[in-house]
């Protein structure tokens, strides 16, 4: 049986109410914790607080993954705080005291003593997770990053599978409405080709998308808050894309990020 998945993290601030969601869920038999594979987030620096904050406000024992949210350690503003630290000029303030490594080390302990089952890294190009992997003890079990087929990313992709790092696709959709209004990004949900497929199918765009991000092998994690969004998104395992369409979806690449936080950081941080 495949666990149900639910990815959070602090700086979505919405782990104090899924949490109690899941205390209510857990009390009324409406699903047992090992049917669940929750995920949540961390940043650098105090990262055992930071875990035992997460559990404390998910009313959990453990988590089944914990990740390190951005490859970049910024000025400390409190276990459980969430905004992001921007210094007097609006520029994040990148804390140059802290390590990937130290971070990471750090997550391992949250494995020895049991407060998470496995752990992985987030927003990590190729040299930081070759780097990652010369100094874990616990190798990174996810890389989740955006991808999606307007920034299919394979090279990235192709490496963190080759060795055996599982890719987690946080951007599948490509952000579609909230990305295009928060950076000004191009969706691909509009592409014709793709609209083509949908066509050929008959599934809708996101479908489409959807499926192919599952047959390149990546974990899909589409989100929205619409119930018929959701209940289209997880209708995806009753067709499968030709080799000939898979490559189609190739040949639209445009290498465009459309999660962009420079906008609110003052600073690009994948430059």
């Amino acid at each position: 049986m495949m666990a149900d998945k639910f990815v959070l993290s602090a700086d979505y601030k919405n782990e104090a109410e899924v949490g109690e969601a899941l205390a209510e869920a857990f009390q009324t038999g409406l699903v047992k914790r090992e049917d669940l594979f929750i995920t949540t987030k961390a940043n650098h620096g105090h990262v055992l607080e930071a875990c035992k904050d997460s559990l404390k406000k998910l009313q959990l024992d453990y988590l089944d993954l914990y990740l390190v949210h951005f490859p970049v350690a910024t000025r400390h503003t409190g276990v459980g705080t969430t905004d992001s630290a921007l210094g007097d000029d609006g520029v994040l303030d990148i804390d140059t005291t802290i390590s990937l490594e130290s971070t990471w080390h750090a997550m391992e302990d949250l494995v020895s003593i049991g407060l998470v089952q496995s752990i992985g890294i987030s927003n990590y190009d190729i040299f930081l997770t070759r780097d990652c992997l010369a100094y874990s003890k616990v190798k990174p079990a996810v890389n989740q990053i955006e991808t999606h087929p307007y920034f299919q990313r394979d090279s990235l992709v192709k490496f963190c599978q080759k060795h055996g790092i599982c890719v987690t696709a946080h951007t599948p959709l490509g952000g579609a409405t909230a990305n295009t209004e928060w950076f000004g990004s191009v969706s691909c949900l509009d592409d014709p080709i793709l609209k083509g497929l949908a066509e050929k199918y008959k599934k809708t765009v996101a479908q489409i998308v959807l499926r192919w991000g599952i047959q390149r092998n990546t974990v899909v994690i589409p989100k929205s808050s619409k119930l018929e969004r959701l209940e289209e998104n997880i209708k995806v395992s009753d067709f499968e894309l030709t080799k000939e369409d898979m490559d189609l979806i190739k040949s639209i690449d445009r290498s465009h990020r459309t999660n962009q936080p420079a906008v609110f950081w003052g600073i690009d941080m994948f430059a």
